[in-house]
């Protein structure tokens, strides 16, 4: 199901929205202001992201990583991971299985 949800905010500089839903997988866009920090966080669910504008740098478990539009990482359930906007950018982050937490309104959180 095609949503295109409307934008929250979720932490300094940072908005997202919920753009696809489906029967075991979810997309959320994601917006960052240049400079803007994604706490570190853990999740069980698999999570694929794709850069969409911008460029950033992650923290994946003990590796960082410095990514720009058009790369893509594949996040495993359970590693604590988290990123900052080297310069303005989107993010699309497919999440599997659904991500019930991000489905409970605007006051979710990723954590």
């Amino acid at each position: 199901m095609q949503l295109n949800g409307d934008w929250e905010a979720v932490e300094p500089g940072i908005e997202r929205r919920l753009v696809a839903l489906g029967q075991r997988m979810m997309a959320v866009q994601v917006r960052f202001a240049k400079g803007a920090v994604g706490t570190l966080h853990t999740h069980p669910h698999e999570q694929l992201t794709q850069v969409l504008s911008g460029r950033f740098r992650f923290w994946l478990g003990q590796e960082v990583r410095e990514v720009a539009a058009g790369e893509s990482l594949l996040i495993p359930g359970g590693l604590e991971h988290g990123a900052k906007a080297l310069e303005a950018g989107e993010l699309l982050d497919v999440f599997s299985p659904l991500r019930e937490d991000l489905l409970d309104g605007p006051t979710a959180h990723p954590e």
